[in-house]
């Protein structure tokens, strides 16, 4: 499945907590959850099922993106999951993760090597924390979102001036809320 140009991977992971009717869901609760996840953003997560400890981590990370979006939406629907500190602290931990490419001489001819080993899901989750980093830090800081729809917890990047809501449901839902308090306040 192709990323539509507004879906970002960190809005993406972000996402994996979402809200109806019935209640707060999470999108990560098994390993298979987190597999089938990698996969639909297009990350390599290699021919093996990710840990337990990966998918930790991948909730880590999605808790530290999440609470540094409510700091750079100063969105205060909901009591954060992580500190500040230790969101920051998780984000650029784990972002040292990634491999760097180093120089070898091996058997007389110079090889280009990483310099890590980690698995294909922690290498992804990198990619996922280095991405966060740039879009929370950086110019596009400035278009992401939290949705103010009644009951929603998500946060979209705004790509378009008008653009209020992550959904178009959400929308309808905001505007009938609004009808709704309208006519009760006029009887």
């Amino acid at each position: 499945m192709g990323m539509l140009p507004d879906e970002v991977v960190p809005v993406r992971l972000m996402a994996t907590v979402w809200a109806d009717t019935s209640g707060l869901h999470d999108d990560l609760r098994t390993r298979e959850d987190l597999d089938a996840w990698l996969d639909d953003v297009g990350l390599e997560r290699g021919s093996r099922q990710s840990s337990a400890a990966e998918l930790a981590l991948a909730r880590r990370l999605r808790d530290a993106v999440r609470r540094l979006a409510a700091q750079a939406t100063a969105d205060d629907r909901q009591s954060p999951a992580v500190d500040l500190d230790t969101a920051l602290g998780d984000l650029n931990d784990l972002v040292t993760h990634l491999p760097v490419p180093q120089l070898t001489f091996t058997a007389g001819k110079l090889q280009e090597s990483s310099s890590r080993s980690t698995s294909p899901v922690v290498t992804g989750l990198a990619r996922v924390a280095r991405e966060s980093i740039a879009l929370l830090g950086g110019p596009d800081a400035a278009k992401l979102r939290a949705c103010y729809a009644p009951g929603c917890v998500l946060y979209f990047m705004k790509t378009h001036p008008r653009r209020e809501w992550c959904s178009v449901a959400c929308g309808n839902r905001a505007r009938a809320a609004r009808h709704y308090e309208k006519i009760r306040s006029t009887r």
